[in-house]
């Protein structure tokens, strides 16, 4: 892979991860607010959908995080120049795929094989 693709890989790994984290602590900050709000009295209704917001920002905020980490990853392959290729098979990770998903750890072939269940994630 040129040098000119993979600093723009880096640029965009990096603006992603920004925005993670910005993510991440505005649920953060949120999160502490409606603690503070929990003080005055509630009927059923207000507490469900209290239950409901929270719940729903834990799963968001645990996305995130997952998302994150993957940035962080590749962040960690292009500093090792193994950027694009597959962490389970060593190939090539096609450039197209590259595009869209840059945070990507496997090739085609063995995203397949795992969204079957015939293997298993590489932990990095």
């Amino acid at each position: 892979m040129e040098k000119e693709q993979l600093e723009n890989f880096r640029r965009r790994l990096e603006q992603r991860r920004d925005d993670l984290k910005r993510a991440l602590e505005n649920a953060e900050e949120e999160g502490r607010a409606a603690t503070a709000d929990n003080n005055y009295a509630k009927d059923v209704a207000d507490q469900a959908s209290e239950s409901y917001t929270k719940e729903f920002m834990f799963a968001q905020s645990s996305s995130e995080r997952l998302a994150l980490s993957l940035v962080e990853q590749a962040l960690g392959r292009l500093r090792e120049g193994k950027f694009g290729q597959c962490v389970r098979c060593g190939k090539e990770i096609n450039p197209k795929r590259l595009e869209a998903v840059p945070w990507t750890q496997y090739d085609i072939e063995c995203q397949e094989k795992m969204e079957r269940g015939e293997m298993q994630g590489v932990a990095e």
